[in-house]
């Protein structure tokens, strides 16, 4: 794949937890090109280091040792600037969906348009009520995450994640809240955005029922890369 193919690249990627004796070494020399558009899925046991690889990809964590390259830009000692930059070009889908509890579906999705700077406050009511209705909320626009069900809440945070239009979505068990046909339509619209403008999506699951709609599978284990199934790329 040439750079201008590859959304993401690590090499060398270690990573450490704790300090003096209490450090413990949590990933080991992971090393990946990821194409963009590609739908990744992130497998293995908990406590594997697979939501640690994820957040050190998403400039939650400070690279300690190695290479990550995220939309060209080297994040070892990056600049607060820079991560901050990029973390707007990223949509985040954790388990927790983290909605605003005073705000309705529609305002939480459009926090997602805020915090990249582009709230017209017209165009983003817009936009945050198109990617509810795709996800089966349209009749859900103005109630308060108390007044919705777990799965729902997790759709309304899927939505605040893909309403900017990201270049990469950095997913977090996104599907273990809901049932099978929501979860299906969930993943074939990361899937859709992948090969309509190139969006790249990681993914980390325990969810069997989606493994066969990926790209391609990565599996850690004891925070080291095991296994590649890329057949799909």
């Amino acid at each position: 794949m040439a750079d201008d193919d590859i959304s993401i690249r690590t090499s060398g990627l270690n990573h450490w937890f704790g300090t003096g004796e209490a450090r413990k070494q949590a990933l080991f020399d992971i090393g990946l090109r990821i194409a963009r558009g590609s739908f990744i899925v992130m497998v293995g046991p908990s406590g594997s280091g697979k939501t640690t690889l994820l957040t050190l990809l998403g400039c939650l964590r400070e690279v300690q040792e190695g290479s990550v390259v995220l939309l060209g830009q080297e994040l070892r000692h990056a600049t607060t600037a820079q991560s901050v930059r990029l973390r707007r070009r990223l949509g985040f889908i954790f388990q927790a969906h983290n909605l605003h509890e005073s705000l309705t579906a529609r305002q939480n999705v459009m926090m997602g348009l805020q915090v990249k700077g582009r709230l017209n406050r017209e165009t983003a009511d817009e936009a945050a009520a198109h990617v509810l209705s795709i996800l089966g909320l349209s009749d859900r626009l103005d109630y308060l995450p108390a007044n919705l069900s777990g799965g729902q809440n997790q759709r309304v945070a899927i939505g605040r994640a893909l309403v900017g239009n990201p270049d990469v979505v950095l997913a977090d068990e996104p599907t273990a809240a809901l049932d099978w046909e929501t979860a299906a339509k969930v993943v074939d619209l990361l899937k859709q955005l992948g090969q309509a403008r190139g969006t790249t999506t990681v993914m980390v699951t325990h969810d069997n029922r989606i493994l066969d709609r990926a790209d391609r599978i990565l599996t850690l284990q004891d925070g080291r890369l095991v296994a590649d199934d890329s057949r799909r790329v």
